[in-house]
């Protein structure tokens, strides 16, 4: 099978700073993949790179087997990518339904495209379908994201992410800025994206999270990937010494089912 996604030998430097150093990467259709390291590491550059934020200096990115070059995010949501970043990119003085579209305005009459006038009504039950199908609770949707608490904020910019991607959704700590409930709504939304035909990238400090819901756990450090297993009760050890760098030969050496 042909992969979704191949990041093959990806150099990025910023100045004297080597962020990625050949790091190679896989996503098959509809797998979840978790991308590990440490702080550091390069897994935030990588992702960005992915998301047509950055251009690599040397290396390759393909998807569906055909080499690829993302000058902007707007050409990797044209493949289907979405990203939710860390800084959750919203806008603090507008409503959380107006951040969910941002960019993606419906207007009306259609044939005038981005001349036309917001469809409101569309806006709506484009936002209230997406609440619904992801069990989101929004007490105030017309209120500004501003004012929202973190968690709330979080889970607007993850809605917005998984609502309109269509082939790979690249998700950032997710779960970082939520409570017990909150991150358990997150991870089922996760593990159901595969059903929908969508793969997850997830970048997630949580090994328990990451045993929850991911196929395969890629482990990246100093800008290489040094390793990968399963993220299962067995491999958790091994999948810490290589985040870590401790027993580095040995944990290199793992695989998909962590033999």
């Amino acid at each position: 099978m042909t992969a979704l996604l191949e990041v093959r030998g990806a150099t990025k430097s910023y100045g004297a700073v080597r962020a990625l150093d050949g790091a190679s990467l896989e996503v098959a259709p509809a797998e979840v993949v978790a991308l590990l390291g440490d702080n550091g590491a390069g897994k935030s550059t990588l992702i960005k790179a992915i998301a047509g934020v950055h251009r690599l200096d040397g290396g390759e990115i393909a998807v569906d087997g055909r080499p690829v070059v993302l000058r902007s995010p707007t050409e990797a949501r044209r493949l289907g990518i979405e990203t939710l970043h860390q800084d959750l990119s919203l806008f603090d003085n507008l409503s959380a339904r107006a951040n969910f579209h941002i960019g993606r305005e419906p207007c009306r009459p259609r044939w005038l495209g981005r001349l036309g006038l917001l469809d409101e009504r569309a806006m709506t039950r484009e936002w209230t379908a997406h609440l619904e199908r992801t069990r989101t609770r929004m007490d105030d949707p017309d209120g500004e994201v501003g004012v929202l608490s973190g968690g709330q904020r979080q889970a607007v910019a993850v809605l917005r992410a998984v609502a309109f991607a269509s082939r790979l959704v690249i998700l950032d700590e997710p779960t970082a800025a939520l409570g017990l409930r909150e991150a358990g709504k997150v991870l089922d939304l996760v593990r159901s994206l595969p059903e929908q035909g969508v793969a997850v990238l997830l970048i997630s400090h949580n090994l328990e999270h990451v045993a929850q819901v991911a196929d395969r756990a890629v482990v990246l450090r100093q800008g290489r990937v040094v390793g990968q297993a399963a993220p299962t009760p067995d491999n958790h050890e091994r999948l810490v010494s290589m985040i870590v760098g401790a027993h580095g030969s040995m944990a290199a050496t793992v695989d998909e089912g962590g033999q």
